[in-house]
């Protein structure tokens, strides 16, 4: 049975009901990681909440299928491969390896599908061909462009005023101006590039445009209409703007039904990025002590539509709210051995009604965590009197490891049975190539993964490990 969601749309600016399409399935999309460098924990604010958007659909009853795309081609990974003297495939491995380990440190699940754009070059010229035949582009210079004066809605997310566009301003480059709506490159032409970023197309010799990556990636695995589409507050214009005018404009159907955007993360009340060098690694941050689960607890905990001000002081705090779960946890097993569960029954059940809601109203990650709080706060107090019983420790134990499969850090585990996150990125990507069949690059990773000590066994129920004895 599932669980309505209501989640914040940002096409309609109202909180609505997310209604699949094909339920108990959601489809939906999240924009990944662009791998010209290490992404920093402000990227991973926008990537923890859509696993807790994924990891709560899952724990509402709805069943996920989620696609987060690898950029590997763009012009900052152009230029930055031509500065290093490497190709993409050499330049952006390192980037894509490091971002799979974080993943995993952070313990964020894997999506179904994580398609790179170099591998689907065939399917962006395909949809730019549509795009040609229905009337909505234009080519100047050997490059193609959409025409954004051909889609009337255009604007309509970001709520951007169009009316006086200048005709004919085009702009050829990846990112560009807030609020400067020019017509935006499908396939570019650029004769000073090397010849490891150009594919061959009916248009002429090139690449493609940012924008054209997600919509050929997100409608070849979920059709040319899903659910939802999730990313950074950063990337409702340009970029979710032109997904919606080239894909709508390609098949003349609706995009994306549902829109959900994260809040920047803040340090020193300044957006954390790249180019203001104010950022920190997930590496950067566990070699200054501060621990996997504080870093997560902390971005998970806060409410996915308001600013977050990042800082050491708060990953103090969220470190210490941690403690007070894990240590009730530890505790469990000083249960008194007879008597019945009623009031700690009674407790997991109006925790369970307390999370439940707030997760369903539009994500309240604070109010799902004052839930677990609160049953903490009453298991220990039971504790205290004497008055818990291993039948209410079981339950007690039961409704938060039910609340850890949504936040991923409540019950504390032994590294002995957790896999690090360089175990984890490993085990992922061999699972991964299992999957497209991949047989050398499964049996790297396994090889991988044997050297740091953990045995992989295959069985019918799935892949099971243990660590060397």
């Amino acid at each position: 049975m599932t669980h309505e969601l209501r989640l914040f749309n940002t096409l309609t600016a109202k909180i609505e009901t997310l209604a699949p399409l094909a339920p108990p399935e959601v489809t939906f999309y999240a924009c990944g990681p662009t791998v010209y460098n290490r992404a920093h924990v402000g990227n991973f604010r926008s990537f923890v909440a859509v696993d807790v958007l994924r990891r709560t659909l899952k724990h509402l009853g709805y069943r996920v299928r989620q696609v987060m795309n690898v950029t590997d081609v763009d012009d900052r990974i152009i230029q930055k491969s031509q500065e290093a003297g490497k190709d993409l495939d050499s330049f952006t491995a390192p980037y894509i390896r490091a971002f799979e380990e974080d993943m995993a440190t952070l313990r964020l699940e894997r999506p179904e599908h994580m398609p790179r754009a170099t591998g689907h070059i065939p399917e962006m010229i395909a949809l730019i061909e549509r795009l040609q035949a229905r009337g909505h582009t234009y080519t100047a210079e050997g490059s193609v462009y959409f025409r954004i004066a051909s889609f009337p809605e255009y604007g309509r997310l970001s709520r951007l005023d169009v009316a006086g566009i200048q005709a004919g301003a085009r702009v050829d480059t990846d990112r560009y101006d807030k609020e400067n709506a020019r017509d935006f490159v499908l396939w570019k032409f650029k004769s000073d590039e090397p010849e490891w970023a150009q594919w061959e197309a009916p248009f002429g010799k090139g690449r493609p445009g940012w924008h054209i990556e997600c919509s050929a990636m997100s409608m070849k695995y979920l059709g040319e209409t899903f659910d939802l589409h999730a990313g950074g507050e950063d990337l409702v214009f340009p970029h979710h703007e032109n997904e919606i005018a080239q894909s709508s404009g390609g098949t003349g159907k609706p995009f994306a039904r549902h829109w959900m955007h994260v809040k920047h993360l803040l340090i020193d009340n300044e957006t954390m990025s790249k180019s203001k060098g104010n950022f920190f690694t997930i590496p950067d941050l566990l070699e200054k002590g501060h621990s996997a689960e504080a870093i997560r607890y902390l971005l998970a905990g806060s409410h996915y539509r308001k600013p977050l001000n990042f800082g050491f002081e708060p990953l103090q705090h969220a470190k210490a709210a941690l403690e007070r779960v894990h240590g009730l946890a530890g505790r469990l097993d000083e249960a008194a051995d007879e008597g019945g569960e009623g009031e700690a029954k009674e407790a997991c059940a109006e925790a369970r009604r307390a999370f439940d809601a707030a997760l369903a109203d539009d994500l309240n990650t604070p109010e799902a965590l004052a839930a677990v709080h609160g049953l903490v706060g009453r298991a220990n107090a039971l504790l205290a009197e004497g008055a818990l019983t291993r039948a209410g420790a079981s339950c007690v134990r039961a409704e938060l490891e039910a609340m850890d499969r949504v936040f991923g850090v409540l019950m504390p585990g032994a590294s002995a049975d957790r896999l690090s996150g360089e175990e984890q990125a490993f085990f992922d990507e061999r699972q991964e190539a299992r999957r497209s069949r991949d047989f050398a690059r499964a049996d790297a990773a396994r090889a991988r993964l044997e050297a740091l000590g953990v045995v992989l066994e295959d069985t019918p129920k799935g892949t099971r490990w243990r660590r060397r004895t």
